[in-house]
């Protein structure tokens, strides 16, 4: 499949290449992607959905979010630290979230990391995470110019790897990267792209 820049809905508004007719993928990238998320609870929810989707479709993981936060107990970084083997027992064989025992094990060990980083210093994974944002960054103009892995995301998956996280590879850290906003990676002429551009340089 040749992979387009920009796609226009019919509801007449141009957006990124990758985004469906999927009315749940529209809002997700009209409202969401590359919004600017702060936040230590937000940010360990994107890495734990951006590890677990590693290997699928983002929209796979997308429809089963509000069952991955029910599962996960809203992502509480102090609750999904305390899960034990019986709840990993349980996760795995759980249809409505990814039966992945690695990926389920791999976030809870991930909070538990976390949990120490900020349960004293709140806002610390935050600003571990932020100070990894380039002080500048090209939309992509072509195809060719997005990007799946930057110098940015592999330091950033050194740091995290550093403290012990898993499934945080340097590609996982770049779809953060773009997901949580420290980039702005919507294609030159998506109409989101636009928006966050003017609100930032407002």
């Amino acid at each position: 499949m040749t992979r387009k820049l920009l796609s226009t809905g019919d509801d007449g508004i141009a957006r990124c290449g990758w985004v469906s007719d999927d009315s749940e993928y529209r809002r997700y990238h009209d409202e969401e992607w590359g919004t600017p998320l702060h936040g230590d609870t937000g940010l360990f929810e994107t890495i734990a959905l951006e590890g677990f989707q590693s290997g699928l479709s983002w929209l796979t993981i997308l429809r089963r979010r509000p069952a991955f936060r029910i599962a996960f107990d809203d992502f509480s970084i102090e609750r999904v630290a305390q899960f034990d083997e019986v709840k990993i027992d349980e996760l795995a064989v759980d249809s409505s979230i990814i039966r992945n025992r690695q990926k389920i094990t791999a976030t809870i060990t991930n909070a538990r990391t976390i949990h120490e980083l900020v349960s004293h210093n709140p806002g610390a994974l935050d600003r571990l995470i932020w100070s990894h944002a380039p002080s500048s960054h090209k939309r992509p103009r072509t195809v060719d110019e997005v990007l799946t892995v930057t110098d940015e995301s592999r330091a950033l998956s050194k740091q995290l790897r550093s403290l012990g996280l898993g499934f945080v590879g340097p590609t996982t850290m770049h779809a953060l990267m773009q997901a949580a906003g420290l980039i702005n990676d919507h294609a030159l002429g998506c109409v989101r792209g636009d928006e966050l551009e003017k609100a930032a340089a407002a």
